[in-house]
């Protein structure tokens, strides 16, 4: 093995102890309210809160420049994504900011659109061109989906978060059982809004 390499493993080796080190000082810590701390004030699901609470009627969305994209998408099993509106400005950016989601998603309840989180959305080539790996935000790792694909772009990263609508499967989980697609039929604005 040349020098390089063994140096390599060594500053593996030292890290491992260290933060197992600091795993076990947490674990042997008398207060048991530090064995599992709270995230961070500025967590992603916090911050699409913030973000997108003046969304919650559509309307205001597509005068921030949204925009119904497709029908409602249902999951290939249970759930759904729910009825996105895009921004194509941001989706064409090929960057990504945790403070201006590419797609809100409502669903249809009781004839009105409800606002139940967004989607994170960045094409693979725009992003690829100029990062080595692939899109993290906030600690959270994208998805990617090839093309062709169902919504008839090209290949992509995506990353959902269920703000506003809680998810069995998780607040990353890309298809929600408890959004449904059962109500909408046709243009999502006949529909009205969350007021």
């Amino acid at each position: 093995m040349n020098t390089k390499r063994l140096f390599v493993i060594g500053l593996l080796i030292l890290s491992f102890i260290a933060l197992s080190s600091v795993a076990l000082a947490n674990v042997a810590s008398p207060n048991p309210t530090r064995l599992w701390v709270d995230p961070p004030a500025t967590t992603l699901v916090k911050t699409v809160r913030e973000v997108t609470v003046g969304f919650k009627d559509a309307k205001d969305a597509e005068a921030a420049g949204y925009g119904l994209f497709h029908g409602c998408v249902s999951g290939p099993q249970a759930g759904a994504m729910g009825i996105h509106f895009v921004n194509g400005n941001l989706v064409g950016d090929g960057e990504l900011d945790a403070e201006h989601p590419e797609a809100l998603l409502y669903e249809v309840a009781r004839a009105k659109l409800r606002l139940v989180g967004v989607e994170y959305v960045v094409i693979a080539d725009a992003w690829d061109a100029n990062h080595q790996t692939p899109p993290v935000l906030m600690g959270q790792l994208f998805n990617y989906v090839s093309a062709p694909n169902r919504y008839g772009i090209p290949a992509f990263y995506e990353l959902h978060v269920w703000a506003w609508k809680s998810n069995p499967s998780g607040v990353f989980a890309d298809w929600n059982e408890r959004v449904s697609c059962e109500e909408f039929v046709g243009d999502a604005a006949t529909h009205g809004s969350h007021h």
